[in-house]
């Protein structure tokens, strides 16, 4: 502790030996200080708070029709934006402060500034939003807040219907182009329809299914033929178990083993299947062939080899009659169905033909339809799109999505809000004090001199063996005392100056 005395009283000695120069620097400072700021040019702030009200009845009942902009999001962009160089270039030239400007680099400087000076504040919460700005004089202040508050409120949607027609303008764009390919698309399809008028699937159904379905018309048809011959068949053995001639010596029909029929028609089938499924080369399509051309053989040496009946009253029988009748429509109905076999064969056939042709066939025919209900599909929603921007464009220019209303409207203040000339000048006052203090200090380190034993001995080394001490005279005595008094005052004066000031500041507007 007694240390740190030491050091304290060293330090106030120091600062003794220099006090007219720290009072000098303290006047030098506070004299230049305050006089740059009472000359500081007064500055005034506007401000002006705007509500903006971003519910609308209209946006849930036309949600599911057309694109709703997102408000808060737009009133978000339009803050952001406010403050961009083209609007505070523009701003600039409506309160003419762009006459002040000689060059480019002096209209950049205005520009800075302004953007420098003007602020908005506010929260998407609770939808008010302030703008202020300190301009140099209450008119301009008032001018350059209006200025932006109309920007804010002008610019919700001044862009929005001409966003809408350069995007109704693009979709028309597009539209058209897509008629173009859809139009071309249809012309290819419609060629390709007549190239290959008989080789298209019909009804949905593609090559696969239209063999199937024909290989199982095939077999059902000679199914219903075997039947039919199997019944004729019959019919023609009863006739020959009745009676084998008339009195006209007709011959009358032969009478052949049902076993031998069955087999004939059993191979006929199994020949059929194969056929849908392998080449006449294949073996077991040649063995079947070679057992139904015996059994074939067989059966038409039974059919030389039959005796007929013996009965000869059995013509003129009503029951041979009515045979007779039903071996015709027997007839009739073998002949149909092979007619119908004959056909379907010859589709069979013609479609096996064209087995390498029709599936290719049929997948080109898929990429065209493909290609044709894309282009088709694109084209009906830019159509729907097209709508939508223009009743969006409609909606935002005949309805007031957004409502702005000023809360506080923008007004030339009476009295300057800054500088703030009474804290600057207490902070020149106390950053003069600090100067001179800092100044003695200065001058003693540069010019040091020992203000005591203790530190002369720590300065040596060498032992002290004593000090004399000063004898003024009566003179010298009365000089001091003169400048002490001339110190202190010089210092009352300057607390004086200070106080003055600060009266001065609090009287007077700033």
């Amino acid at each position: 502790m007694a240390e740190i005395t030491a050091l304290i009283l060293n330090f106030l000695k120091a600062l003794g030996k220099y006090r007219w120069h720290a009072v000098a620097i303290t006047w030098v400072v506070a004299l230049a200080g305050w006089a740059v700021v009472l000359k500081l040019p007064n500055q005034y702030q506007a401000s002006a708070r705007v509500y903006v009200d971003t519910q609308n009845i209209l946006k849930p009942l036309l949600s599911g029709m057309t694109t709703v902009p997102n408000l808060n999001q737009q009133v978000q962009f339009m803050r952001r934006t406010l403050f961009s160089r083209p609007n505070v270039e523009r701003v600039v030239r409506e309160v003419d402060l762009d006459v002040k400007a000689l060059n480019g680099r002096e209209m950049d400087k205005i520009v800075d500034e302004m953007t420098s000076r003007i602020s908005m504040a506010g929260t998407p919460r609770d939808d008010i939003y302030t703008i202020t700005y300190t301009g140099s004089s209450a008119k301009e202040a008032k001018d350059v807040v209006q200025a932006f508050l109309t920007i804010f409120v002008e610019g919700s949607f001044s862009g929005k219907r001409q966003d809408s027609e350069k995007a109704v303008q693009f979709i028309d764009e597009q539209i058209r182009g897509y008629e173009e390919r859809l139009a071309a698309a249809e012309n290819r399809l419609k060629e390709f329809k007549l190239r290959n008028m008989g080789m298209l699937p019909r009804e949905g159904a593609d090559y696969s299914a239209r063999m199937m379905s024909t290989n199982e018309a095939l077999n059902q048809a000679r199914l219903e033929l075997a039947e039919a011959e199997q019944a004729r068949n019959a019919i023609r053995r009863q006739i020959a178990g009745d009676t084998s001639g008339g009195p006209g010596k007709r011959p009358l029909p032969v009478m052949v083993d049902p076993a031998l029929e069955e087999r004939i028609s059993a191979t006929n089938k199994t020949l059929d299947s194969l056929r849908t499924q392998y080449t006449e080369e294949h073996p077991d399509i040649i063995a079947n062939r070679r057992l139904l051309e015996q059994l074939l053989a067989r059966k038409a040496d039974e059919a030389k080899n039959v005796r007929p009946s013996s009965d000869p009253g059995a013509s003129y029988s009503p029951m041979l009659q009515q045979l007779n009748v039903q071996l015709s429509d027997a007839e009739a109905r073998v002949a149909s169905l092979q007619a119908r076999v004959n056909e379907y064969s010859n589709r069979v056939g013609t479609l096996r033909s064209q087995s390498q042709q029709v599936p290719e066939i049929e997948a080109q025919l898929a990429n065209l339809n493909r290609d044709y209900e894309v282009n088709r599909s694109n084209y009906q929603r830019l159509v729907e799109r097209r709508e939508s921007a223009k009743l969006s464009g409609d909606l935002s220019s005949a309805t007031d999505m957004l409502t702005f209303r000023v809360v506080d409207p923008p007004l030339a203040p009476l009295a300057p809000s800054g500088p703030n000339r009474l804290q600057l000048f207490s902070l020149v006052f106390v950053a003069a004090l600090i100067a001179g203090l800092a100044g003695a200090f200065l001058l003693s380190q540069l010019r040091p001199t020992f203000v005591s034993q203790a530190s002369l001995r720590e300065a040596t080394g060498l032992p002290v063996l004593g000090s004399l001490s000063m004898n003024w005279t009566g003179e010298q005595t009365v000089r001091r005392k003169r400048r002490l008094i001339g110190l202190i005052a010089s210092v009352l004066l300057l607390f004086g100056a200070y106080g003055a000031g600060v009266a001065a500041i609090l009287v007077r507007p700033m």
